[in-house]
């Protein structure tokens, strides 16, 4: 077991950790207050960070899965320190978090930017039908299997499509359907429509949480023919027979034949922040929903998906979560008190409706939406060109060349906000 000191802060990694990071650094040189090196640490022992949001254009046949993931090593500048370890435990009182090999670290501050745990298992028969290539069965929720979603779209020539999706929290709320979307539309211009049944079976009470847009994707559901089951959990495949099992509310369950079967599994917060002092009683790291600071532990703060934060656990959330965490943080660091920066919610989700066409879904908390181009261009629940492809080529490209460097702040693009 070692020990060691960080004189400022330590980050938990991932989309928020690496942006919040720069952004924090980028903040003290802005004010003059430049940090050494070392005094910014990631910990994280991942050999890869990947952009997974293009895991549905790999399952769309756009892109390349090798397009989405980076060794991670490479994508820290010289002034952050890279820690290839994991954290396994959290002792807030002490300041300290101890990783996966013993090593204790103290920090004066700490970003928990750790994500979501996908809990494939809890589907019966699931890994084994994602693990064998004949099964049909496929996720865009893995890089490992995405680019299979894209052969048995390609492949399948009649039969059943059925998309599913489960109750509770998932990343991205909308790229269950929005596979879904892109394969119905890749049957049709393949000329099989007629020949493909395609079905979304959700968990969920609607087709999405906001009403307006979920309106909207119900009625073109309904217009494209598209059949739908709600508040039907997948619980069960039997690869060999092709029959997926779900249950419903009252606990009955259905059983259905598939063709190729789409799976969203259930997620969840990480077990080693469950078991933390830092957690809510839902295993979320439990932080003010406007400050971003936890409310227990002044010196901790957390973003992202393991964040208990009620909006959406999309990248396009973090992109206005940061800034709001690095300028609350640098003033707590600096002054002793927290800025005037506030989060409102602020979430997005780019919904791919078919090649050549996305609805941008934009809300804040209260699911209100929270539209950037409506005065410009009208009702964003118009299916446009720009924003397909704001999502399959400008999202991708502000990712990997400004997000995770810290100058990419969402609605606003490369421009900071200014709190006053």
């Amino acid at each position: 077991m070692g020990s060691f000191t960080r004189n400022a802060q330590i980050f938990s990694t991932g989309s928020g950790g690496l942006a919040v990071a720069n952004q924090i650094y980028n903040r003290f040189k802005r004010a003059g207050k430049s940090l050494n090196p070392g005094d910014i640490a990631v910990l994280d022992a991942a050999e890869y960070h990947y952009y997974q949001p293009g895991w549905t254009l790999v399952g769309a046949g756009l892109r390349p899965k090798s397009d989405f993931r980076q060794p991670l090593a490479s994508l820290f500048p010289s002034y952050i320190s890279h820690i290839p370890e994991n954290a396994a435990t959290f002792s807030p009182t002490t300041s300290s978090v101890t990783t996966s090999s013993g090593s204790k670290i103290e920090y004066e501050s700490l970003v928990v930017a750790a994500g979501i745990k996908i809990n494939w298992d809890t589907i019966s028969g699931l890994s084994q039908a994602l693990a064998d290539p004949r099964s049909g069965v496929s996720s865009i929720y893995s890089y490992d299997t995405c680019d299979k979603v894209w052969r048995d779209i390609n492949d399948l020539q009649s039969g059943n499509a059925i998309f599913t999706q489960p109750a509770g929290v998932i990343k991205c709320a909308g790229a269950p359907q929005k596979i879904m979307w892109m394969a119905w539309d890749h049957f049709r211009k393949a000329g099989r429509g007629y020949d493909t049944k395609v079905d979304f079976i959700t968990g969920m009470p609607s087709m999405f949480s906001v009403k307006k847009y979920s309106d909207a994707l119900n009625a073109l559901r309904i217009e494209r023919g598209i059949g739908a089951d709600f508040q039907h959990n997948l619980v069960s495949i039997n690869a060999g027979n092709r029959r997926a099992t779900f249950k419903k509310p009252d606990g009955t369950t259905v059983d259905r034949e598939y063709t190729i079967l789409h799976v969203t599994p259930p997620m969840g917060p990480l077990d080693f922040i469950k078991a933390s002092p830092i957690a809510d009683t839902t295993g979320w790291v439990e932080v003010d929903t406007s400050t971003l600071r936890h409310v227990k532990f002044g010196n901790v703060f957390s973003l992202g998906d393991c964040s208990s934060l009620p909006t959406s656990k999309t990248a396009a959330a973090i992109t206005s979560q940061a800034p709001v965490l690095t300028e609350n943080l640098f003033s707590l660091m600096t002054v002793g008190s927290l800025s005037n920066a506030r989060y409102d919610g602020y979430t997005s989700c780019p919904l791919l409706t078919g090649y050549g066409e996305l609805m941008l879904a934009e809300f804040k908390y209260g699911l209100e939406p929270k539209e950037s181009f409506a005065r410009y261009l009208g009702d964003q629940t118009a299916r446009r060109r720009l924003f397909y492809h704001f999502k399959k080529d400008l999202f991708p490209w502000a990712y990997w060349n400004r997000m995770i460097k810290g100058t990419w702040f969402g609605p606003s693009g490369p421009f900071r906000p200014q709190f006053d």
